[in-house]
């Protein structure tokens, strides 16, 4: 069965992670930081924004990815990634400004929890009913 919701979503994340990574870049540039941090308070917001979504994406959409390859229904992945991708944005949002708004943030994070909880469990399910 050829993927074929998932990769759109993935490719949509990939830019997401594109437009991190130049924040990130830009951010060096502007304080003139080539390694680490330095005392540069908006570069590390950024290089965590950035982290953090590095840390989290690439194992939702591995969960996504399987199980829509083993035949989850084409609704709940549009929400499912749909969720991963709204809240990857808002904790992206929430995290990168010094005077942070937690709402984004938590928001964030707790639509990827679900996005990964809800994942890992349409894969255990499909694992048991076939």
């Amino acid at each position: 069965m050829a993927l074929a919701i998932v990769p759109v979503y993935a490719a949509l994340l990939g830019l997401l992670f594109v437009a991190l990574s130049l924040a990130v870049v830009k951010q060096r540039r502007v304080g003139r930081v080539a390694i680490g941090v330095s005392d540069d308070r908006a570069l590390e917001r950024r290089v965590r924004v950035h982290g953090n979504f590095a840390e989290y994406v690439p194992f939702a959409l591995l969960l996504l990815a399987m199980a829509e390859w083993r035949g989850a229904p084409g609704p709940l992945l549009h929400l499912l990634c749909l969720t991963l991708l709204i809240g990857r944005a808002s904790h992206a949002w929430g995290v990168s400004h010094t005077d942070e708004d937690f709402r984004f943030r938590t928001a964030g994070m707790i639509a990827t929890f679900l996005t990964i909880i809800a994942a890992a469990l349409t894969l255990l399910a499909q694992a048991v009913l076939r």
